[in-house]
């Protein structure tokens, strides 16, 4: 990161009056008087990598801390989009570093927004399924719970098989000592058998979705 990107970060997170100030003044700030165009193009690259909320007309100027950014007005939530998710075979490898951000208005999200994370939906093999009233199609927003870990039959969860990932419903049989990955959908799609020794994990349950 840039030293200049960094002063920036630093004066955001200890000046509480930083909204207000005009460009000129913090350029003042971070010793490069009278050069408002260098903050204007940092500002601008901080917020481009989600680490900040910038609406200077508004008096908005704010840090996006651990997945949140807080306005004065509304609260305003700052996802992580980690990649996509395959909705038939899982033949998509879920990218385990951050893509982009999703913003979003906190009335769109689940009330417990602690360890939430988005993917973007890919294929048809859960188009019956339904969080909160809404069905999973392809190119909607999924939003996924990484905090979960007491998965229960019949939840929707995010599972990575061989390093790609798939959304799907889950079930434990128990009397065959596997887990089992059942699509949801109008077409024909076959289960995925998981048994012990598998390269396999789930990576969260499914609590929202926000059309694409």
């Amino acid at each position: 990161m840039h030293t200049k990107q960094q002063q920036l970060l630093a004066l955001i997170d200890n000046d509480p009056d930083i909204g207000s100030y005009s460009l000129r003044t913090i350029a003042n700030k971070i010793g490069v008087t009278d050069r408002p165009q260098i903050v204007k193009y940092h500002l601008t690259q901080l917020e481009k990598a989600g680490l900040i909320q910038m609406n200077l007309p508004a008096g908005v100027l704010k840090r996006v801390q651990k997945g949140f950014v807080k306005s004065t007005v509304n609260t305003v939530y700052s996802l992580p989009v980690v990649g996509a998710a395959n909705c038939g075979p899982a033949t998509i490898f879920a990218e385990q570093n951050v893509q982009q951000y999703l913003k979003v208005s906190s009335s769109m999200l689940p009330s417990s927004k602690k360890g939430l994370y988005a993917l973007i939906a890919d294929g048809d093999s859960m188009n019956k399924a339904e969080v909160s009233g809404k069905k999973i199609e392809s190119g909607d927003f999924i939003l996924v719970d990484s905090s979960y870990y007491n998965y229960k039959d019949k939840d929707i969860v995010v599972a990575v098989i061989d390093g790609m990932a798939t959304i799907k419903r889950y079930r434990e049989d128990k009397a065959h000592k596997r887990i089992v990955l059942e699509a949801d959908s109008t077409e024909k799609y076959l289960p995925i058998f998981i048994h012990e020794g598998d390269d396999f994990q789930l990576s969260g349950k499914v609590v929202g979705i926000i059309k694409g």
